[in-house]
């Protein structure tokens, strides 16, 4: 019998739900899957994926100014006024896409 060691992590419960539903379409325990991934790390000497933060953040309101913040509605105003405007099913489709949120 092979040696083995446990991992205990904490995940968010939806990403986990999320991964497992891939892992079962592809055939793959998360355990082998969690296998592989530091077989990689060891393989890559790292992670085996880039890791940056995205090019563009949303803006955070606590982190604005109120001159910014008044900039930024009257952008949105504009934008409004020009009809540049997107559903909310839209909006929450580029957000999941871009930020993961």
């Amino acid at each position: 019998m092979a040696k083995t060691s446990n991992i205990f992590t904490r995940v968010d419960p939806e990403i986990k739900e999320q991964a497992e539903q891939v892992l079962e379409r592809l055939g793959i325990p998360m355990s082998n899957a969690v296998g592989m991934f530091l077989r990689q790390i060891v393989m890559q000497r790292g992670l085996p994926f880039e890791v940056k933060l995205p090019k563009d953040m949303p803006l955070v309101y606590d982190s604005l100014t109120k001159e910014q913040f008044d900039a930024e509605i009257e952008k949105g105003m504009d934008d409004i006024r020009k009809g540049r405007v997107y559903s909310a099913e839209d909006v929450e489709e580029e957000m999941k896409r871009d930020y993961g949120i």
